[in-house]
């Protein structure tokens, strides 16, 4: 995921496209996982987390190597999608795997430790990736997946503990993974096309009205359905429905940040793709370094300070990004914000992901983890979107006074987030 923000200025200037195209590299992955992620966690809960880990880590190393062959952009979009359909099996059955394993401090402790490795491939995707489009192509990001694929699979089938399925209906809920993945793409398409085509054109309007209409459709489904892929008595717990909330904002702007930053460095900025890999490294260390211990912390004295003071801090610094220059000084312009966004996004991460889980019983700990990743690729996928429209201003391409736009919006969602936290979160006696 972060290796390909690092890769779009080389991408579109191989196979064409302007910012709509770059944010449809990206979102279409996002649209595919955020869409079926529900699917993949029911689907851990009938037969098995490590069973679906194992097959989704294996399909994502076929689809990068499509990736990587990609002859066009349109092809390349649709190869992504293939991505996030693999992300939506192995992704909740990661999560799963731990909670079904731990219990209490241990389940934060070893939470904080999953977002700490999880930092590691931010630092070595953006890095390595960066060398090798300087030195090679683009198309070598993607095979970068395979050995790691292949790795996981064995470490998968030696090492995880199994649990045999069936605690849930045998029954997938494809009329909901269909309204779902048409309310988004519809959604989606209006908000990346509407720059080039406005709001008045027939496509937008449609896609909008018919991105709404579908949503509609599939939250009446999900009340009726007897096997629901969105099990909405979750939602009845108050910190599963309001750290969702928050996940909504703070990964929205996160994702957006990561997006729009890496564009800036290099279309505006002049940078390398590993000079512009290597301007975030900070964040991901200070995230790698701090993880567990917060994890821990969070699971001793409750979640609700760091989930409210750490997207506050982490919002406020990325505000600063909004008078960022094109012809910056790295080390007095960007690098103290975003020392103050890493112990921010610290303080927020795993404290959040424990969160959610807590509520959930361990027969629920596939779809809840589930729902948690489908709102956080939600938010990624809406925020680009959206964030777009506003950062582009009719423009084909960022220009300066759209990333301090998009800047604003980023800083603006991620303070909300912590906003949300602190009058909504309750700690658990």
């Amino acid at each position: 995921m972060t290796v390909v923000n690092v890769a779009l200025p080389r991408i579109q200037h191989d196979l064409g496209g302007g910012l709509a195209a770059q944010q449809w590299v990206v979102d279409a992955y996002l649209l595919t996982l955020g869409s079926l992620i529900l699917v993949g966690g029911s689907l851990g809960d009938i037969f098995g987390e490590v069973r679906l880990f194992t097959l989704g880590v294996a399909a994502f190393g076929v689809a990068s190597v499509l990736c990587a062959v990609a002859p066009n952009v349109t092809s390349l979009i649709v190869f992504r999608g293939i991505q996030g359909v693999a992300g939506a099996l192995l992704t909740p059955a990661s999560l799963a795997v731990i909670t079904a394993t731990f219990s209490g401090a241990e389940r934060g402790a070893a939470i904080g430790t999953w977002t700490a490795w999880s930092g590691i491939s931010t630092i070595v995707g953006p890095l390595l990736g960066g060398y090798l489009i300087d030195v090679s192509s683009w198309r070598v990001i993607f095979l970068l997946n395979v050995p790691v694929a292949i790795a996981a699979v064995a470490v998968a089938l030696v090492f995880m503990p199994r649990r045999e399925g069936g605690r849930r209906p045998t029954r997938v809920d494809g009329v909901g993974a269909t309204l779902c993945a048409l309310g988004l793409a519809g959604i989606v398409f209006g908000l990346i096309e509407q720059p080039r085509r406005g709001w008045g054109d027939p496509a937008i309007v449609a896609a909008l009205a018919g991105g709404a209409a579908c949503f509609a459709l599939f939250v009446g489904w999900e009340t009726r359905t007897p096997a629901p892929m969105l099990p909405l008595h979750l939602f009845a717990r108050r910190n599963f429905s309001v750290t969702n909330v928050e996940t909504l904002a703070v990964y929205g702007g996160l994702s957006a940040w990561g997006f729009f930053l890496a564009l800036f460095l290099q279309q505006l900025a002049g940078y390398s793709p590993l000079r512009a890999g290597a301007a975030t490294l900070p964040v991901t260390l200070v995230l790698f370094a701090l993880s567990r211990h917060t994890g821990r912390l969070s699971a001793r004295y409750g979640p609700r300070l760091f989930m409210a003071a750490g997207p506050l801090l982490g919002g406020a610094s990325l505000l600063v990004l909004a008078r960022l220059p094109s012809t910056l000084d790295y080390w007095v312009d960007l690098l103290p914000p975003l020392l103050g966004f890493a112990l921010g996004l610290t303080l927020t991460v795993a404290p959040l992901t424990t969160t959610v889980l807590e509520d959930a019983g361990p027969g629920d700990a596939g779809i809840a983890s589930a729902v948690n990743n489908a709102v956080a690729r939600v938010a990624g996928l809406v925020a680009i979107a959206g964030i777009g429209v506003l950062a582009s201003g009719g423009t084909h391409g960022l220009t300066e006074h759209g990333f301090h736009v998009a800047m604003l919006c980023v800083g603006a969602l991620i303070c909300a987030g912590g906003a949300i936290g602190a009058v909504g979160i309750r700690n658990p006696g």
